[in-house]
């Protein structure tokens, strides 16, 4: 597939119940102008997304990104998105994308600026190569985000909890990794501690547990993390959630970014300390991840 794909969604009430949600989506040319220049996703970002990977024209993770569209939806005062509308749109997105790797992004905005109703839209589009970064690894740096580990409880208008089509700090932290010779960057609270990546969950591993921060303090719950974490327990591996000090980073046996489309990203490197590298649990991730999961 060398175009995009996307279709315009018709909201529906979240308490309508239908069997067929065909008629509610207006399939359109990606390339082609299709919002108005009032839409406040593009003014303001005020809306909400998610990115699902798919291989093979396999949507992975559906229902889990489904529900944290909905979470952030609730998080932001949008209207709840319908389940099952949203998810035969994945499926038709999916139908247009070929064998390998793809990214599907869901929209929700505000709509435009004292229209009546919100925008909605779904996005089809291969995806990046990140089998060189996969086996190789990343480099990472870690960045203060301003904010103590309690800001959520604090602050709840800041919706640190919600994935928002705000995402100008985020891409901003990603270029600062960048000024400082790294590929990514992993944030930390004020006080100290442990936090995510700009658009991946953290996993380390100290010993035989493998750990990632507690997905409170605004951190957004990664659905790969989960993911992860299912075929970890599987194995019979210990994997948990703690209040992870930043001192302790150095300490990790491995370390990983995981996220939908990238997926198991080894890190090499934290602040220019070496990391140890587990080459063939990292190989088994991504083939776990890279297989058909609902």
């Amino acid at each position: 597939m060398t175009r995009r794909f996307a279709l315009i969604i018709d909201p529906v009430d979240a308490s309508e119940e239908r069997a067929d949600f065909a008629e509610t989506f207006t399939v359109v040319d990606a390339a082609a102008p299709a919002l108005s220049v009032g839409e406040l996703s593009t003014q303001r970002g005020d809306g909400v997304f998610e990115s699902i990977g798919v291989v093979d024209g396999h949507a992975q993770e559906v229902i889990p990104h489904l529900e944290r569209l909905a979470n952030s939806a609730r998080l932001c005062d949008l209207p709840v998105p319908h389940q099952e509308q949203w998810r035969q749109a994945v499926a038709v997105a999916a139908s247009e994308c070929p064998a390998g790797e793809s990214v599907i992004k869901l929209i929700l905005s505000r709509g435009v600026e004292h229209g009546p109703t919100p925008t909605a839209w779904v996005t089809a589009a291969p995806a990046s190569d990140f089998t060189k970064v996969r086996q190789v690894g990343i480099k990472v740096v870690t960045l203060d985000r301003g904010y103590g580990l309690d800001v959520a409880e604090r602050a709840p208008w800041l919706l640190l909890g919600a994935k928002t089509l705000s995402y100008a700090v985020n891409m901003a932290a990603l270029r600062e990794a960048h000024r400082r010779g790294a590929d990514d960057a992993i944030f930390l609270s004020s006080d100290g501690f442990v936090l995510e990546a700009p658009t991946a969950s953290l996993i380390l591993r100290f010993g035989d547990r493998f750990t990632t921060p507690a997905p409170t303090g605004g951190i957004l719950h990664g659905t790969t993390q989960l993911s992860v974490y299912e075929h970890l327990a599987e194995n019979g591996l210990d994997a948990g959630y703690d209040r992870i000090p930043a001192s302790d980073l150095p300490r990790a046996d491995a370390a990983w970014l995981v996220s939908s489309v990238r997926l198991a990203a080894p890190i090499t490197t934290i602040d220019d300390v070496d990391v140890p590298v587990d080459h063939a649990l990292t190989s088994e991730l991504n083939h776990y991840l890279l297989s058909p999961r609902d």
